[in-house]
């Protein structure tokens, strides 16, 4: 084990250790506390199930479908220009959705044309500059009772494709130099 892993480890149980110390001075019932938050996040879990429940057969269909496949092909005039490389129309439609399935498909770009290639490095910088919209609307929204999202997938998606676009700028100005 190296340092780091070890510093990291006796950091976490000693933060741990601090606030339970800290909650015991301060008269808080450390144990009931935990139970009660405990209850309220099975409570939370429970309550979100369905709409993960469905998201995930979202996600299971667009991949059996076969559509990221096909998009790849209708979309790759307007890709390339873009400069954003074919193989990451999957990722593109995935990763609003899906963080396993994104990273799914960022793992076939990098067995594909390897974690170095142009479409290796966008497909990176997309995964790091985009969020899955959908699952963290559903979990916080659906945590709290929010049934109306309003303008928040509109936005979200907005920036979502914004990310996806200057990935390719990003990695053309700083890293193809």
């Amino acid at each position: 084990m190296g340092f780091f892993d070890t510093f990291g480890n006796i950091a976490v149980i000693t933060a741990a250790a601090g606030m339970i110390l800290y909650a015991v001075i301060k008269g808080v019932p450390v144990f009931d506390t935990f139970l009660d938050g405990a209850r309220e996040g099975l409570q939370t879990a429970f309550r979100i199930a369905p709409a993960l429940a469905a998201l995930m057969l979202c996600v299971s269909m667009v991949r059996a479908s076969g559509l990221p496949d096909a998009a790849e092909q209708w979309l790759s005039p307007l890709t390339g220009t873009l400069r954003l490389p074919s193989e990451t129309v999957p990722l593109m439609l995935l990763r609003p959705i899906s963080g396993s399935g994104a990273l799914a498909v960022v793992r076939q770009i990098f067995t594909d044309v390897g974690p170095d290639s142009y479409a290796g490095r966008v497909a990176s910088v997309m995964m790091g500059s985009t969020e899955t919209t959908f699952y963290t609307v559903t979990v916080y929204y659906g945590s709290v009772g929010i049934q109306k999202t309003g303008c928040t997938i509109p936005a979200a998606l907005t920036a979502d494709l914004t990310g996806m676009l200057f990935a390719a700028l990003t990695v053309t100005l700083l890293l193809q130099a």
